[in-house]
């Protein structure tokens, strides 16, 4: 789940019928053909997008919370003369919220939270050479700025995905920016799980407005030193842009349309894998699903479910432009949809397979991986632990998802006596004078020769 989700104004389910998905035999298309089935629908953000990005960044750095107010009221529909949720909102929002949503937040978080503690990174020291002491040590990124985006619908999900690793890591001071609802305030629920996290600086914020007001600070906002978060192509290209200027901000990773590839043998179960195509797909009109078997009775099934299952959902109409650039891919083997699944490096991987766990070793490349036919993608999105912010457009070839790592930095540390001088300083003084260093090769020298070997 790495995308805002688009907005979509029928809220009756769709009606019309749409053409069965065509199935495709990639070992009869030629090499220029793979490629071309492996597009992505949304490879790179438009030049007028990053220009608006810019001219909202500009006009934010300049102007302050005048800016804030204007491009508030500009994009989202609403005039704020303060941007920070008080108290008494935080004590509202919960009261708008159903006993049965606090539950399920609650113990979403607790799962999240235990995933995320099994996983953290620890300090350590070992002896390198007799006298020489080298260690890492572990320090929470001071300043955070999470953004949690709303568009057609608030994700809650995402600030606890956000939240639970930044409280993991103890960073000291931590923003949330989400954007405001026509009435003025933030989705209860969002509110509700900052709360959960211990987040109390929440701001009336989306946008790249949002982004520039973490990045360099602006008004009640104050300056971050690294930012998170999902959001549609503008927040995105905000991000990016921020990034790349050294008076910005670090960010976690740049998010575009959402993703899932699907690899099923003909023991699937193609309800199943309808539903979890399905279930992506109206993410966005830009997320992309593919599902690859090497069964042509497994893909033709869930071709007629999806077909079957598309006009009851509401947003139906997003997926079906999502579906126009999906595919169903037919191999001659599983091994073959491996090979298709680690070029493509989708962000969420689910493996339909009899004993899913055995094919564990076969995927290099995905941002999270579902194993077999009870673990639906959505369970990741929401509650089972894991991290739903996850790299896309193919970065998971070499980035991984959010983690309490994604809000520390791991500084090295290095102890040294003179015995450990004696025991590496001819080393290190051969490879200076190799690269031409003589400064280098001086400053262990003079101690060298202080501890007796010169």
């Amino acid at each position: 789940m790495n995308t805002q989700v688009t907005s979509q104004p029928a809220t009756q389910p769709v009606a019309q019928s749409s053409p069965r998905m065509p199935i495709v035999d990639w070992s009869a298309s030629s090499a220029i053909e793979q490629l071309a089935l492996l597009q992505r629908p949304s490879a790179a953000i438009s030049e007028k997008v990053f220009a608006a990005a810019r001219a909202s960044i500009d006009q934010v750095r300049n102007d302050g919370d005048a800016a804030l107010r204007v491009l508030t009221e500009r994009f989202d529909g609403v005039s704020l003369q303060t941007f920070a949720v008080s108290q008494n909102e935080f004590v509202e929002a919960e009261k708008q919220l159903t006993d049965a949503l606090k539950d399920a937040l609650r113990d979403a978080a607790s799962r999240i939270e235990k995933y995320h503690q099994a996983g953290m990174s620890q300090a350590f020291e070992i002896e390198t050479a007799p006298g020489v002491r080298c260690g890492r040590v572990l320090r929470a990124i001071a300043r955070v700025g999470l953004y949690v985006p709303a568009g057609s619908a608030p994700l809650p999900s995402t600030a606890l995905m956000l939240g639970i690793p930044a409280k993991l890591a103890g960073c000291r001071n931590v923003v949330l920016c989400s954007p405001p609802r026509k009435d003025g305030h933030i989705d209860p629920a969002v509110l509700f799980v900052a709360q959960l996290c211990g987040i109390t600086r929440v701001y009336k914020l989306g946008g790249a407005q949002a982004i520039a007001a973490m990045a360099y600070g602006a008004g009640e906002v104050p300056k971050c030193d690294k930012l998170f978060g999902p959001g549609n192509a503008y927040v995105t290209a905000a991000k990016q842009l921020v990034a790349q200027d050294v008076e910005g901000a670090a960010i976690d990773m740049p998010a575009g349309p959402s993703e899932v590839l699907v690899i099923a043998d003909a023991g699937a179960d193609p309800g199943f894998v309808a539903a979890d195509l399905l279930s992506q797909a109206e993410h966005g009109a830009d997320s992309q699903v593919i599902l690859v078997s090497d069964s042509q009775s497994l893909l033709e099934a869930t071709a007629a479910e999806i077909e079957r299952q598309l006009p009851a959902l509401p947003r139906g109409d997003i997926a079906r432009q999502a579906l126009a650039s999906s595919r169903l891919i037919r191999t001659m083997t599983i091994e073959d949809a491996f090979d298709i699944s680690n070029g493509y490096a989708p962000e969420h991987l689910i493996l339909a397979l009899r004993d899913a766990r055995s094919w564990l070793d076969r995927v290099e490349a995905a941002g999270s991986v579902f194993l077999g036919d009870w673990a639906p993608e959505a369970l990741g999105d929401y509650c089972s632990g894991t991290n739903h912010v996850l790299p896309t457009g193919g970065a998971a070839r070499a980035l991984s998802g959010l983690s309490v790592a994604s809000f520390q930095t791991a500084i090295s540390v290095q102890e040294v006596d003179p015995s450990g001088v004696r025991a590496i300083g001819p080393c290190a003084a051969e490879m200076a004078r190799a690269e031409g260093l003589v400064a280098h090769e001086r400053a262990v020298n003079v101690r060298l020769a202080r501890a007796g070997m010169r």
